[in-house]
């Protein structure tokens, strides 16, 4: 009991202390991760529809070179962005363009080079996300577009791609939550993250431990107000629990017929309805 008394104490001194530098951090992480994660979900929506576009025996011979070449270089890009650790991405963007120029060239801000690092990860993650989802939509929805006249690229901004946004909005809150904590590795290359504040105040206090307490706290509680936000939005691109059928032709039932979620109520007895007339 001592020692959590003891530990109590030093995480109210350190939040009475450097409270405006804590703050400042998770705002910074919080800004990086959702900055990152937008553009990244640009990044893997481009190159998960590249990596779609299919391939007619018909098409001209360049076209179908052009198609695989673009794949080609898409995989190369997710694999190598998902087989290594961000801390790497990190140091070799950041430090790359310096030591390949003797110098002359190098990021002037650290904002932008930590950007830059975590949209392309999370976009090589939101590649392949984005194509399960667009595979995961009926392909009968895609040939009834292509039958009615749509092109490929109209079939996907109006029919395929309102539907694999919703099937893959939970991985894109997941890779937001993933980047808040991950992004905990950028001061490797100096940027002043929930974290950096973390290591600059044991550096300032010693208190290893307690610092890092509050640092647990601050990323938990991040992660969970995300993860109810992420719920609240998803419930809502689910619309309301029950719903009715606007009845204006006269060949649809009336409204009111049909509803969800429904119980078998309403079918059960038309059902003895129809069994009573015979």
């Amino acid at each position: 009991m001592d020692k959590l008394s003891q530990l109590f104490q030093d995480v109210f001194r350190l939040c009475s202390d450097y409270l405006p530098m804590y703050l400042a951090g998770m705002k910074n992480t919080i800004i990086l991760a959702f900055i990152g994660t937008l553009l990244g979900c640009v990044i893997g929506f481009v190159c998960g529809i590249l990596n779609t576009i299919p391939i007619d025996p018909r098409d001209p011979g360049w076209k179908r070179a052009l198609i695989r070449c673009v794949r080609f270089l898409v995989r190369v890009y997710v694999e190598l962005f998902r087989g290594t650790p961000m801390v790497l991405q990190a140091v070799f963007i950041y430090y790359a363009l310096p030591y390949f120029t003797d110098g002359a060239a190098r990021f002037t801000s650290v904002w932008a080079a930590s950007i830059l690092v975590v949209s392309v990860n999370t976009g090589a993650y939101m590649t392949e996300s984005v194509r399960g989802g667009i595979i995961s939509v009926d392909p009968g929805q895609v040939e009834g577009a292509m039958a009615i006249g749509l092109t490929h690229v109209q079939a996907m901004t109006s029919v395929i791609l309102p539907q694999a946004i919703r099937n893959i909005l939970p991985q894109i809150g997941n890779n937001f939550i993933i980047n808040l904590k991950d992004t905990s590795v950028m001061f490797m290359i100096s940027f002043s993250d929930f974290f950096a504040v973390h290591r600059g105040v044991v550096g300032a206090t010693y208190s290893y431990f307690p610092s890092a307490v509050i640092e647990m706290a601050g990323y938990l509680t991040m992660t969970l107000i995300s993860s109810f936000l992420l719920r609240l939005l998803e419930r809502k691109l689910q619309g309301e629990s029950s719903f009715e059928l606007v009845a204006s032709d006269s060949l649809t039932l009336t409204s009111g017929t049909y509803r969800y979620p429904a119980s078998r109520e309403l079918f059960e007895e038309q059902n003895r309805e129809y069994r009573g007339k015979e």
